[in-house]
């Protein structure tokens, strides 16, 4: 199993970046990662000093997490946890791993729920894995009161531990399918989703389908089944004037926004980019 034979942090680290070379496109970055998750020091502190020993219980924790990322295990499940939107998530198995791309989804609630400083608003954000999106907005507006729903019990544990981590108090959990997890009578002004969207014929072929929940992962046939089924929710559960974020993969655009201009035919939608200039959001506001 072990790769990494040095006794001391820069040999340690030299070995681990080799040994994931082939599977990782940032080694020395994820090497870098896994010994600062074994040692409990900050990054710097590895640089700093790369003459530091390590116990043999410490070689031994690094050799086995170091082996299990050369497998293509990811790093987040290894560590335990992710950064996204300036906070620190845990992250198991049980729950997608929060990716920079869903930071855009993010920032365009912040945008529209900002814009409204006056409001009182509720927000929903739906398949809420980690609690990454509704945890994120939560603390970015604490005026708010935000529900995290999804349909995994599992998930929502997860989520619930990351609301204790970072420490914000006006969020609600609910666990059903997708909007039927809201409580009877709230309308929220804002749904932000990040639901699967990954065609089911793509995710055998895909490395994410190897570790990651394929509940949070496949989106049918053509990958938009459950995004489908959360707009005719919406349809009844929006009120006159709301937001409705949906995170797509590059190339469903054009037929995610068709099917919200059918659902909501007096709204404005747009696609909104992501910084490769992919197709990331679609925003429905009315």
């Amino acid at each position: 199993m072990s790769v990494i034979t040095g006794q001391m942090v820069g040999e340690a680290l030299r070995q681990a970046s080799q040994a994931l070379g082939a599977v990782s496109g940032s080694p020395q970055l994820d090497a870098g990662v896994l010994l600062t998750a074994v040692l409990g020091v900050e990054r710097t502190a590895l640089l700093a000093h790369p003459e530091r020993p390590l116990t043999p219980d410490q070689a031994a924790r690094y050799a086995e997490l170091v082996a299990r990322a050369a497998e293509g295990t990811p790093i987040p499940y290894l560590t335990g946890w992710r950064a996204f939107c300036h906070h620190d998530f845990i992250v198991t198995p049980d729950v997608l791993i929060p990716r920079p791309e869903t930071e855009h989804l993010v920032d365009a609630a912040l945008a529209w729920a900002q814009a409204r400083p006056a409001q009182r608003l509720t927000i929903a954000d739906v398949g809420t894995g980690s609690g990454a999106i509704a945890l994120s907005l939560a603390a970015a507006l604490p005026g708010a009161t935000v529900y995290a729903l999804d349909c995994s019990a599992a998930a929502l544990e997860v989520a619930r531990r990351n609301a204790i981590q970072i420490g914000v108090s006006n969020v609600r959990f609910g666990q059903g399918d997708l909007l039927a997890a809201l409580p009877e009578g709230v309308n929220p002004d804002l749904i932000a989703a990040n639901l699967p969207y990954i065609p089911s014929a793509d995710l055998d072929a895909l490395a994410v389908a190897r570790h990651e929940p394929r509940l949070a992962l496949d989106g049918g046939p053509d990958g938009l089944d459950v995004i489908r089924r959360l707009v005719t929710q919406a349809i009844d559960r929006l009120p006159p004037t709301f937001a409705l974020l949906l995170e797509i993969g590059a190339g469903q655009g054009g037929a995610v926004s068709a099917l919200c201009r059918q659902a909501f035919p007096d709204a404005q939608v747009r696609v909104l980019p992501d910084y490769a200039g992919h197709e990331r959001v679609v925003e429905v506001t009315r």
